[in-house]
Parts: structure tokens; C-alpha cells; sequence
């Protein structure tokens, strides 16, 4: 009878726990994805000599989608939102307000590439990039944003809708430089991930993780990247992209890297990681000449005094030492650059370092990032 009567306390208390266990996972917010396939309709986006960019990129973001779905989609433990699922126009900022709309958690914007008809060596340019929100560090990263935010001239009156935002002009780019950091982190680390897994699993070159300035990725208020898949240029590359097996190993690609997101989002690292993943792929930036398949950047490292500094205000005039402005922040230093004083704050040997500074600053300018500095002069 003591025995029967233990064994029936005991499976009450498991069928308790896994009652009250299925109540906090019912009760758990979904992980969003948003999946913005570039362009659609009217908007072909890059194109090559048989395959048009926008479906390309609905193609591969519907099969990242599914897979996704398949994965997570019966314990609803993360939802699946596209920015468009068939051939329809969506502007910028409509994709941003779909994303933002849904309290995404992740936001993965993809792209075909391609360079300029009359540039170099078009058809032999090749690889991979994965893009987050920052300053234009290289000509080519101004090309590729710029070709991607010309999409908002087709819209009627898209200066007040992107509040004068000039795709074409190089200085309406200096806004992202105090955006980059409100989800850089995070965008890095899955940036980095994606960036491993389009050359591991889908073969394709590498052309590393960048910054540039994409209103897509301004506008959204979550991690976000911008995923270059290859050149439509190269008739290789298109014909891999259009075919369904190269579609299919694109979207595994970024489906891996998703996975791996997301495992450290759930043990709460929520992509604190990046550091050490990113530090040394979000570093080699390249300067390209135009159509050049050859990457000409250089490996940035602490040779030749390379330091990690914390910029954190922009003033039109010189401040003095100890001024009100720096919210006691100390040692500030400070750098010209477009006729404006840059003040930073530290110097470190490491990102590792400088992240750990930024978290300090950030309580007191939230618009805060991490630059690279030699010999008193900004590395971009």
C-alpha cells in the first residue's frame, strides 16, 4: 500500500513538472526571423544574362524559410515572417516597418551581387559577402549600398518618405555611422556565421564580412544583416544561383548559420560570442579596384600600434579637456575628420577589450562604437 501510494505521489509530481514545463514554453515568446528577399516587381535588382536578381533571392529566402519551418515550426518555437513571398514590390522602408511590425528578432536581407558593366573583370568576380549597418569602409561597400538603396527613387516623393536621404550621394551616408552599433554584437555574430557557412557549405569565395550603409538595416530596429549570395555577373555564379540545387545549398547555408544563432541566443549568450568569432573575419575589410576578383586589403592586427578605441561624440568645435560634454569620462581623446572633431574614449589591444568599454559608455551615449585607431589617425 506505502509503495503504491509512493509511486503515485511520484507520478504526480512528473506529470506536475511537465504541466507547469509546458506552460513556460507555451507561454515563451516566439524567436522572429524576418526574411527579406531583395527587390521584386518592377524591381529586377541586378541582372545577369538570363537570371534576374529579384528571383534569385525569392527563391532562396522561401527555401531558408521552409527550412526553418521544418526545423522549428511544430513546437512553434520560432516564427518564419517574409518581407514578400511572391513577385510583388515592397519598398525600403516597408520592409523595415514589416520587420519591425513583427518585433523581429532577427532580420537577414538577401542579395545578388554584381559590379558595373564597364568594370574589369566582371565576369570572372566571384564570392560571398554578408553585410551589417556601419560606415562605408571601402569604395566597393558604397557601391554595393548605394546600388541597393537606389531602389527608393521609384517610389513617388522618396525624399520625404527617407527624410531626404540621397541614395547617390556620399554624404547622406554619414547617418549610419552613429547607427552601426545598436545591434552590433549580434549582427556580427550571425553575419560571421552566415559569412563560414556560404563558403563551407555552399562553396562560394570569400569575400568577408562588411560594413556599409543600407537603409534596410538602418531602418530595422533588431540584429540585421545584408547577405550578398555571389555575382549575377559571372555566368558561373548566375547559373549556379538559378539552378535549384545552388538555391538549395544557399538557403542550407544560411539555414546552418541560423541554427547556430540561435542555439546561443537560447543559452542566453544572445550573441555576445561575436567577439572572438568576428574579430577576425569583420577585420578584413578589402579596398577592391573595380572588377578585380583579387583581394588587395590588408589583415589588420596590433603591428604597428593598431589600437581599439570607443568613439562617442561629434562636435563642431573643439571641446576642452575635462568639458561637461564627456560626462566624466576620462582619458578622452579626439580626432578631425570632414571638418569635425571625433572624441573617443581608451585604447586597447583587442576588441575583446574594447567592447567591454563600450558596454561602460554606452550607459552615457547610447550611439556609441568601437573604431580602430594607429598613430592618432582613424583606420577605416
Amino acid at each position: 500500500m506505502r509503495r503504491s501510494f509512493f509511486r503515485f505521489l511520484i507520478c504526480s509530481f512528473a506529470v506536475a513538472v511537465m504541466a507547469v514545463a509546458g506552460t513556460v514554453r507555451a507561454s515563451a515568446r516566439e524567436f522572429v526571423v524576418v526574411i527579406d528577399p531583395g527587390h521584386g516587381g518592377k524591381d529586377h535588382g541586378a541582372v545577369g544574362r538570363k537570371a534576374k536578381e529579384k528571383d534569385i533571392v525569392l527563391a532562396v529566402g522561401k527555401a531558408f524559410g521552409r527550412k526553418i519551418k521544418d526545423a522549428y515550426g511544430r513546437n512553434d518555437e520560432v516564427k518564419v515572417v517574409y518581407t514578400r513571398d511572391d513577385d510583388t514590390f515592397v519598398t525600403l522602408q516597408g520592409r523595415a516597418d514589416i520587420a519591425n511590425k513583427a518585433k523581429g528578432d532577427l532580420f537577414v536581407s538577401i542579395h545578388a551581387n554584381s559590379v558595373d558593366k564597364r568594370a574589369r573583370g566582371r565576369d570572372k568576380i566571384h564570392g560571398a559577402s554578408v553585410y551589417t549597418l556601419g560606415v562605408n569602409r571601402a569604395a566597393r561597400n558604397l557601391e554595393v549600398a548605394q546600388r541597393e538603396n537606389a531602389v527608393m527613387v521609384l517610389e513617388p516623393d522618396y525624399t520625404t518618405t527617407y527624410a531626404g536621404f540621397d541614395p547617390n550621394s556620399a554624404e547622406s551616408y554619414i547617418i549610419f555611422e552613429m547607427e552601426q552599433n545598436r545591434h552590433m554584437v549580434q549582427s556580427l555574430n550571425f553575419a560571421a556565421k552566415a559569412q563560414r557557412e556560404l563558403v563551407k557549405t555552399a562553396g562560394r569565395g570569400d569575400k568577408n564580412v562588411r560594413q556599409a550603409g543600407f537603409w534596410v538595416l538602418h531602418a530595422t530596429s533588431m540584429p540585421s544583416v545584408l547577405v550578398e549570395l555571389d555575382f549575377i555577373c559571372n555566368p558561373t555564379q548566375e547559373t549556379y544561383m538559378s539552378s535549384k540545387k545552388g538555391q538549395d545549398k544557399l538557403a542550407q547555408a544560411l539555414f546552418n548559420a541560423f541554427v547556430a544563432y540561435k542555439k546561443a541566443y537560447d543559452a542566453g549568450e544572445g550573441g555576445m560570442q561575436a567577439q572572438q568569432e568576428t574579430e577576425g573575419d569583420a577585420g578584413k575589410e578589402q579596398e577592391e579596384d573595380e572588377g578585380d576578383d583579387t583581394p588587395d586589403g590588408y589583415q589588420e592586427s596590433l603591428d604597428g600600434g593598431l589600437r581599439y578605441c570607443v568613439q562617442f561624440l561629434t562636435s563642431g568645435k573643439p571641446l576642452e579637456e575635462g568639458a561637461s560634454a564627456f560626462k566624466g569620462l576620462r582619458p578622452v581623446y579626439s580626432y578631425r575628420d570632414a571638418g569635425l572633431y571625433k572624441y573617443y574614449y581608451g585604447s586597447y589591444g583587442s576588441m575583446d577589450d574594447a567592447l567591454d568599454a563600450l558596454k561602460k559608455v554606452k550607459r552615457s551615449f547610447k550611439d556609441a562604437f568601437v573604431i580602430k585607431m594607429r598613430d592618432g589617425k582613424r583606420v577605416k
